[in-house]
């Protein structure tokens, strides 16, 4: 197994590489780089590795969507090639070609969804996600008097990430305990947050505890968007395949010995926010509604790259 792959797999798996963004370009680096170091000639021995590659790379977090995409994006057409140099070629240039394109997805999304802000607006943010950040940031930096309460996000604490990337930008940003949300929510105009998975019905999959931030985003009637790259819609989703919500473990929430051995914990990494909870999805191609997603993913995806 080529090392490159397993070495980005483990980073994904214990979460030294975060974010839906990030585990795209990290799939996709990892094809790319499989490409570039893979010596044989023998085109069925290569497809046999190439999947055994990928079942490798897609392992690692079986909820994001975005690893899936940025993974099938790097590898379509390689395995119908006529040889392994062409097949080489093939996934070396659309691994490079994925990542700049998310890279300049994420800096489309955040000119976009900074016209929603507007001067003295009071955000709420969960969990860590650079397109959210990247919105935020760059109404700060068109001159928006704005504040942030950002969510600790347990059990990984990837808020702490959060308040520190806006504090270096500059952004008056208060950390709050994930159970404060509804408490804040009646000083808040508007709430930003990333996407893990998008289904083709319109309904997001984020980091637990986003679906309790829109309910009590709900509540106060306060606007409620989510920020996404379109390669974060699931075109499985399209079949009617269920989205696998990750659990992970047990040591992640409790220490050895801190509660009772009978006692179990349950500990999902994603919930399931539904459309009519959206307001609008920040997107590269503009802000959408969650029912135009299925149109997308049908011009964007097809059928092909679900036969790949």
């Amino acid at each position: 197994m080529d090392q490159n792959v397993v070495s980005i797999s483990q980073d994904i798996r214990d979460m030294k590489i975060r974010g839906a963004g990030r585990i795209a370009r990290a799939g996709a680096d990892a094809m790319g780089k499989f490409a570039e170091g893979y010596q044989g000639k023998d085109m069925a021995a290569f497809r046999k590795d190439l999947d055994e590659a990928v079942g490798v790379i897609l392992g690692s977090r079986p909820t994001a969507v975005s690893l899936w995409n940025g993974v099938q994006s790097s590898i379509s057409g390689a395995k119908s090639a006529g040889s392994v140099d062409e097949a080489k070629g093939i996934i070396t240039a659309n691994s490079a070609r994925f990542i700049a394109e998310s890279n300049e997805a994420v800096h489309r999304i955040a000119q976009i969804g900074a016209k929603r802000i507007e001067d003295g607006d009071t955000i709420v943010t969960h969990c860590n996600s650079s397109v959210a950040i990247g919105v935020i940031t760059e109404a700060h930096r068109q001159g928006k008097d704005i504040k942030v309460y950002a969510t600790e996000s347990r059990p990984w604490r990837q808020g702490i990430l959060t308040v520190n990337d806006l504090s270096k930008a500059g952004v008056d940003t208060t950390l709050i305990i994930d159970s404060a949300v509804r408490l804040v929510m009646k000083k808040v105009d508007k709430v930003f947050v990333g996407a893990d998975t998008i289904t083709s019905h319109g309904a997001l999959v984020n980091k637990i505890g986003t679906s309790q931030v829109a309910l009590a985003a709900k509540e106060a009637r306060v606007q409620f968007y989510t920020c996404s790259e379109t390669y974060k819609f699931s075109p499985i989703s399209l079949e009617g395949d269920l989205v696998k919500i990750e659990e992970r473990e047990v040591s992640e929430v409790v220490r050895p010995g801190e509660i009772p051995a009978d006692v179990k914990v349950y500990n999902p990494v994603f919930d399931v926010t539904p459309a009519q909870y959206i307001d609008g999805i920040v997107t590269e191609l503009g802000l959408i509604s969650p029912g135009s997603v299925y149109d997308i993913l049908q011009r964007k995806f097809g059928t092909e790259i679900m036969k790949e």
